[in-house]
């Protein structure tokens, strides 16, 4: 199973995490990958400065995830742990 862990600590909070975490419940329903990928609310992850919400895919964090990018982020760093 893949964790992925979204911040949703002040600065990404006001960034648009709420709608990550939606995105990302999209694309783990239309890849039909229920049970395969956990979804997690993370505190700080560190990478405030950045444009866009932090989220951790297994150990790696990647900055400036918005909406319009979490296809990609499943593309590129979600599906190859599968």
């Amino acid at each position: 199973m893949v964790s992925l862990s979204i911040c949703v600590g002040s600065s990404c909070h006001l960034k648009g995490s709420y709608e990550v975490i939606q995105a990302c419940r999209d694309e783990i329903k239309a890849r039909n990958l229920e049970g395969k990928v956990e979804l997690k609310a993370a505190f700080c992850l560190g990478e405030c400065g950045h444009d866009g919400v932090a989220v951790k895919v297994a150990e790696e964090v990647i900055p400036g995830v918005r909406k319009e990018n979490v296809s990609a982020l499943f593309d590129e760093k979600v599906m190859p742990l599968l």
